[in-house]
């Protein structure tokens, strides 16, 4: 097959998933990693599809077949930083002083454990951005996660240890919220979400009010499982009826202008 063909073939399975690694696409396409990374070199430069660590991912913010994919996490923080820093406000509120929580990868949770660092509680984190910053200028007791760095999404996970810590509240973003639960698109994050939500008694998602109306591709945990969603006040009624029914409470942040 000629390099052309090759690199066709890798951008049409993009059109229908995430993500990719190296090894898989070495197997699909039976040559060796090294021409795998020159193929996604040339569909990088190409911009067709983005070189990330460990494979390609499709084109941020892309969407195939109503299915909305996750921007990178250096792009994601710097997007409704005001709004992500109020809803994160609210979030701190619930946590008291010698709590045990944990605080999830992702940017709106990043500038939840920004405002929880000088706080007396224990706190846990998978992401490695916020562990960097705690470790700089934070005083709470902090836990971070065993395994291997993933760049992208920004979190360090590990397929074989089990997470060391019970908390009363897991904090957790998403990509997407609906009647199905909350969604993801990353199979990393659904995995490491699924594992973090069985050592905590609260599970406390932090979206913003578009957050309902993006269907990412995979369900990490149902509605029934979130306890509160901390959300803005974009919230539309029948979204808040919704949740309501699905014995979701939900507070508010006011964030007035700050989505824009």
């Amino acid at each position: 097959m000629s390099d052309l063909g090759r690199q066709r073939q890798i951008v049409e399975l993009l059109r229908d998933r995430p993500f990719a690694s190296v090894r898989e696409l070495q197997e699909r396409l039976g040559v060796s990693a090294a021409t795998v990374r020159r193929d996604i070199d040339r569909i990088d430069e190409a911009g067709e599809a983005r070189k990330v660590y460990g494979g390609i991912s499709a084109l941020d913010g892309a969407s195939h077949a109503g299915v909305a994919y996750a921007r990178p996490y250096d792009e994601n923080r710097d997007l409704a930083v005001e709004a992500k820093r109020q809803i994160a406000a609210v979030a701190a509120t619930m946590v008291r002083d010698g709590d045990a929580v944990i605080v999830h990868g992702g940017s709106t949770c990043f500038h939840l454990g920004v405002k929880l660092a000088d706080r007396n509680i224990r706190l846990y984190t998978n992401s490695m951005p916020l562990a960097a910053y705690l470790s700089d200028h934070g005083h709470c007791s902090l836990t971070v996660a065993g395994g291997d760095l993933h760049r992208e999404p920004g979190i360090i996970h590990s397929p074989t240890q089990a997470t060391p810590f019970y908390a009363s509240k897991f904090f957790l973003g998403s990509q997407g919220l609906n009647q199905e639960g909350l969604l993801e698109s990353h199979p990393l994050l659904v995995r490491s979400i699924v594992e973090l939500s069985l050592c905590a008694d609260q599970i406390v998602v932090l979206a913003d009010s578009r957050k309902l109306s993006i269907h990412a591709r995979n369900v990490a945990l149902p509605l029934s499982r979130i306890g509160t969603l901390v959300t803005d006040d974009g919230l539309s009624d029948a979204d808040a009826r919704m949740l309501e029914d699905a014995g979701v409470m939900v507070r508010i942040a006011s964030t007035s202008g700050a989505l824009a």
